[in-house]
């Protein structure tokens, strides 16, 4: 099992995608920017999409590649786009309404769309083939979740994608006692911006420490959604925090092998 970084900024500029993983070669966690530094090819063979949450830096990419494969899978089954009702919803209402774009959970048919919305619930365990996909609760201005990943050897560890999140005491309940190969976790501001990291439902480095503390054993750490031209800042704050875990910054390009 891989998992391959196609983009984890907090926002975009030269060199800096929006969040989108590709695990295996058939499944995308989150849809930004990212997502269009794939090749056709390598599109084509999308076939899910797991989303944390409605915000446009992370779902920007689905109508786009669902435009970009229409014509090569024909034939083929809908992509399958999991995510909570209430995000599934949102896409509906504020996306795919033939305004703002087409709404290819109907197109090029009623009967045969290129995408299909699947929803989940927290608790809740996708399976992938040989691999699952658990639904983790998060905490963000709109609903909002995170996922474990397991391969077929789940006692190799999990890899955790925490999603938008502020502080999330569900998350740490749900994560004691599970094996964790790593953990990647967003801090979208440093320090200094503290007062809008707790408004807007994200993590800055001081209450990123108050997270990790409740993190069992020694787990490699990644950050990611930290805005651009802030890396370095926001990751010297980190580093100065009395944690345990080793941490570093999430880079675009960057493989996990599970």
């Amino acid at each position: 099992m891989q998992i391959r970084v196609l983009g984890c900024s907090g926002s975009i500029a030269a060199g800096n995608r929006t969040t989108s993983f590709l695990l295996d070669d058939d499944v995308l966690i989150d849809a930004g920017t990212g997502v269009g530094d794939l090749t056709l090819d390598e599109m084509v063979c999308v076939d899910h999409i797991l989303v944390t949450h409605s915000h446009l830096d992370h779902v920007l990419s689905i109508g786009l590649l669902a435009d970009s494969v229409a014509r090569r899978r024909t034939g083929r089954p809908p992509i399958r786009v999991h995510a909570l009702p209430a995000t599934l919803e949102a896409l509906r209402t504020h996306v795919f309404n033939g305004v703002i774009w087409p709404n290819f959970t109907r197109l090029p048919s009623a009967e045969h769309p290129v995408l299909e919305f699947a929803p989940f619930a927290i608790g809740e365990s996708i399976v992938l083939g040989a691999r699952r996909a658990e639904v983790l609760p998060a905490e963000h201005t709109v609903p909002a979740v995170g996922f474990a990943i397991t391969g077929p050897e789940p006692g190799k560890g999990a890899w955790v994608f925490t999603g938008d999140t502020g502080p999330n005491p569900g998350l740490w309940r749900r994560l004691t006692g599970m094996t964790i190969a790593h953990l990647v976790i967003e801090t979208a501001f440093g320090d200094d911006e503290q007062h809008l990291a707790r408004i807007s439902s994200h993590l800055c480095p001081t209450t990123l420490g108050k997270e990790l503390a409740r993190l069992e054993g020694e787990v490699s750490v990644h950050i990611t959604h930290i805005k651009p031209g802030e890396v370095d800042a926001v990751m010297a704050q980190i580093e100065a925090l009395a944690t345990q875990h080793a941490c570093s910054a999430l880079q675009t390009g960057q493989v996990f092998d599970l």
